[in-house]
């Protein structure tokens, strides 16, 4: 009688023991497959979500860099016209104030808009984008403000067709210390389509 009941504990326990370690790795397999269900998000998606204000790039090259991929994805991804704003108001967020200024929010957007239907009318994308190294930015000072001169190329696609447009990317410091876009000028240079 007394292996009968040590047997029947034994059994019992070692059924407990089984489930217990059932129930573990279903739970593992679970929490694996929540973790696989995740939505891709867009590189449109991505710059939005980006939280500037408290991540702002430390250097004017870093902020050219995001200004490049905003432009990249302006001209290449697919998106809302309520993306489209959003990420108009992202590049804004790089801008300086003076910029800012001389290009109210709705002129700025509206302007932006027809832009990019001209060149998705024409089949022109901006493919990719190279900046200044940071030993080639020239930094000065000018009027008690702090500036920032690099360049910035952008490749440009139209079907098979490849060029290069260049622009020299003014940035200035403001009162928190974050270089902000002031302006840019279109380079035109014979080595450079």
């Amino acid at each position: 009688m007394k292996k009968n009941l040590r047997f029947i504990i034994l059994a019992v326990l070692l059924f407990l023991i089984v489930g217990a370690f059932y129930i573990v790795l279903t739970r593992q397999k679970d929490v694996n497959d929540i973790e696989e269900v995740t939505t891709e998000v867009s590189r449109v998606q991505q710059l939005i979500q980006k939280n500037i204000s408290d991540d702002y790039p430390p250097t004017p090259k870093e902020v050219v860099k995001l200004y490049a991929d905003i432009t990249v994805a302006f001209y290449t991804e697919n998106y809302t016209e309520e993306e489209l704003d959003q990420l108009g108001d992202k590049m804004r967020e790089l801008f300086d104030r003076e910029l800012l200024l001389n290009n109210p929010r709705d002129v700025y957007l509206m302007n932006l808009k027809k832009e990019i239907s001209d060149f998705q009318a024409k089949g022109i994308k901006v493919s990719s984008y190279a900046t200044s190294a940071a030993t080639d930015v020239d930094f000065f000072s000018q009027d008690g403000y702090k500036f920032a001169r690099l360049n910035l190329v952008l490749t440009i696609r139209q079907d098979k067709e490849a060029g290069l447009t260049k622009e020299k990317m003014l940035l200035r410091r403001d009162d928190e210390g974050h270089w902000k876009i002031y302006g840019w000028q279109l380079i035109r240079d014979d080595s450079v389509e």
